[in-house]
């Protein structure tokens, strides 16, 4: 079966425009052609960010130049002769390796040996040797022309090669850091059709029930998307990879990527996607699209998305949210979405697996929280210079309140979780050398409604006051946590001393109830500086 007369018709395509064409036309029929799709954006992809080089001696590749907004730009022309061959080639290689015949389907579902069949053929026309991770591997494009996937790649080249088949049941499955398919009725069967992580541990036909059960966050307790053919596509959109190096990325790329997920939104197929949304949240933040909503409704939807359809066990639609307000210096409401992530992910068990998210964690907790108070800390003190002058840094009076709990305060304390003391251990403490402490530090004693009266709470004072104490300024912060408690002398010290307070921080609490060897110090990159590339 070839590309249709509808599908032939709009090629070439010479521009963003036209590809979008090509999207809106496959995402009105009920089955979208994933392998026409994806062939395309792998084409685009590859004369966009990997070889950049005008060809002049390549027979039928051609640039078509356009003028942008500063200077002359070019767009591959995708025409038909190409892309028809190389779909062809595909359906060919699929369908001269899978005999249905011997796959018997008596209730037109498929089994999970013509699954795993199909499976196979992907997996054994790989290279054998190559860097999984690197970037650009993600299309059938990379699969025809490189014999080339990464990871959820392969998942998606099994499902594109099912549909080419006629094996309509057969599904993508995603988690927020791994895929695999789901097929038979109503979609109740799963299949592992891919590797996950560094190894390549062969589970190909396997189902998750064990990763489910065990609660771990690679299959997110079963809350995982169940894709349809359309948000298939959407996984495509997002895969969308507009890097040409370190510092570089295709604007072309970035405004393909941007207009296809804004017309996949507007047919309502993003609604069950909520990665999908965090990362039309981040193309917003980067070029805001006149008339269309602004960055934060998108993070708030896609957070409402994973509430509302997979019982807001994701994280990364916080993670989003988050890394828009560190980019953004709002210290408070990025604090406050990392702790939801956080939230979220106590009520997980820890995986060998589950890595991935605990590397984000600790970037969070190690280096993203402290450069960000850095900066704004660095920020007020040059809005301090360019004032009045005055002595003194511009910092806002806070009266820091910690909080024993004991026994005696259940009752106070019913909405705590129970397995705080399970969490939370002794810590190593890291005193400043200097600054030194103010020389004049009371205590006083501070009532509050519905909590004991014989609290400590520590505030800087210059003069003891003899008569009974005004309440305090400002916000009141209270610190549960042992770790946070020992913050409270550096945070009221004369001169904020960063490097103790990241000291603090790192600080290790004991987390973990089985004992693990110590692993190697390992360099993590700072990926909420810079908008993420989740593929999934």
């Amino acid at each position: 079966m070839g590309l249709k007369g509808a599908q032939k018709a709009l090629f070439p395509l010479r521009s963003v425009p036209d590809v979008v064409r090509l999207f809106e036309l496959e995402l009105r029929r009920e089955q979208p052609d994933l392998v026409l799709l994806s062939l395309v954006l792998g084409f685009v992809e590859h004369f966009l960010a990997v070889n950049r080089v005008l060809p002049t001696n390549v027979p039928g590749i051609s640039f078509e130049p356009a003028q942008g907004p500063e200077s002359l730009t070019y767009f591959p022309v995708a025409d038909l002769s190409i892309v028809g061959a190389l779909h062809a080639r595909f359906t060919a290689q699929i369908r001269g390796a899978v005999d249905l015949s011997l796959y018997p389907r008596p209730d037109g579902y498929s089994s999970r040996e013509l699954v795993k069949k199909v499976s196979d053929v992907i997996w054994n026309s790989l290279s054998r040797s190559y860097f999984k991770d690197r970037a650009h591997i993600q299309s059938l494009f990379s699969f025809i022309t490189g014999t080339k996937l990464d990871s959820s790649g392969v998942a998606f080249a099994v499902v594109g090669a099912c549909q080419a088949l006629g094996l309509l049941d057969v599904h993508l499955a995603l988690s927020e850091d791994h895929a695999w398919v789901v097929f038979g009725k109503d979609g109740e069967q799963t299949a592992e059709v891919t590797w996950h992580g560094k190894g390549n541990e062969d589970r190909r036909g396997q189902t998750v029930n064990s990763g489910v059960a065990e609660r771990s966050w690679l299959y997110l307790k079963g809350s995982y998307l169940r894709c349809t053919r359309q948000m298939e596509v959407a996984f495509m959109v997002c895969a969308i990879n507009p890097s040409i190096d370190l510092h570089t990325d295709s604007l072309e790329l970035l405004q393909l990527q941007q207009k296809l997920l804004w017309v996949l939104f507007d047919l309502g197929h993003l609604e069950r996607y909520p990665m999908a949304l965090g990362n039309l949240a981040d193309l917003e933040e980067l070029e805001p699209t006149p008339g269309r909503p602004d960055p934060l409704f998108l993070y708030h939807k896609g957070i409402n998305s994973a509430k509302q359809y997979y019982n807001n066990e994701h994280i990364y639609p916080y993670m989003y949210l988050a890394g828009y307000h560190c980019r953004n210096k709002n210290v408070k409401e990025a604090l406050e979405a990392w702790a939801d992530s956080a939230t979220v992910i106590q009520d997980y068990n820890y995986c060998r697996e589950d890595e991935e998210i605990y590397k984000e964690f600790f970037d969070v907790a190690n280096d993203v929280i402290p450069n960000l108070l850095k900066e704004v800390a660095s920020l007020a003190d040059s809005a301090e210079e360019k004032g009045s002058g005055e002595r003194g840094e511009v910092r806002q009076k806070v009266t820091l309140v910690s909080r024993e709990v004991d026994a005696n305060d259940d009752d106070d304390q019913g909405s705590e979780d129970p397995r705080e003391g399970r969490r939370r251990g002794p810590r190593r403490e890291s005193k400043p050398e200097e600054p030194p402490l103010p020389k004049k530090v009371t205590e006083r004693r501070r009532p509050s409604s519905g909590q004991r009266t014989d609290r400590p709470a520590l505030e800087k004072e210059e003069v003891p006051s003899s008569g009974p104490s005004p309440p305090p300024e400002g916000p009141i912060l209270t610190f549960q946590s042992e770790k946070m408690k020992g913050m409270k002398e550096l945070l009221v010290a004369a001169k904020i001393n960063s490097s103790a307070i990241k000291l603090q921080l790192t600080a290790q609490s004991q987390v973990q109830l089985k004992k693990q060897k110590a692993s190697a110090p390992r360099d993590y990159t700072l990926s909420f500086l810079k908008r993420p590339r989740k593929s999934l």
